[in-house]
């Protein structure tokens, strides 16, 4: 009982002398898909570009209809691409009409593709990703969608599926680097 005293009086002086630090309460509200979260940008940061919109019918130059719809588990029935050069983006669509799956590339500044794949899978709410090899980002799951990104010198690739699973999108990830070389 004596050493119970003992070890205990140290304790409650150091925590009389912490400041009070609860952590907020937690929401209540569910999460429903995986965020992407807003890059904070200063001079000496690089910023994403602007999400792209689908502006033309496909086909996507660098991934098949056939590729998405095996890896995805879903048939394609449209394909549009953005106006980015000079990669576009690709939008392949259900049979419903929704987007189940949007593949973007960056290629520029290193900065600006890191930014770009922090922003889709932030480092820290995401798991790590690292496929392929020499590739770096992150992979993050939601209710809804699942999303993986990844960037490699100055080079970005960022796939958000309707999908939970993040494997699948990090299969066509996979594909599409190996189809632009990247």
């Amino acid at each position: 009982m004596r050493r119970a005293v003992i070890l205990a009086a140290p304790l409650l002086a150091l925590a009389a002398c912490t400041t009070d630090s609860a952590p907020p309460p937690a929401s209540d509200a569910p999460t429903t898909s995986a965020t992407r979260a807003a890059v904070p940008t200063t001079r000496a940061e690089a910023a994403p570009p602007a999400e792209p919109e689908p502006v033309a019918d496909g086909p996507c130059p660098y991934l098949t209809s056939a590729v998405v719809a095996d890896a995805n588990g879903q048939h394609v029935t449209k394909v549009r691409t953005s106006a980015d050069k000079p990669t576009p983006a690709c939008f392949f669509y259900r049979p419903d009409g929704s987007v189940q799956l949007t593949i973007r590339v960056y290629q520029g500044e290193p900065a600006v593709a890191k930014a770009l794949v922090d922003q889709a899978a932030p480092i820290d709410t995401s798991n790590p990703a690292s496929s392929p090899a020499g590739w770096k980002g992150g992979s993050i799951s939601g209710e809804e969608n699942a999303v993986y990104a990844v960037a490699k010198g100055g080079s970005a690739v960022v796939v958000d599926s309707n999908q939970k699973q993040t494997i699948k999108a990090r299969r066509i990830a996979e594909a599409a680097i190996e189809n632009l070389g990247l």
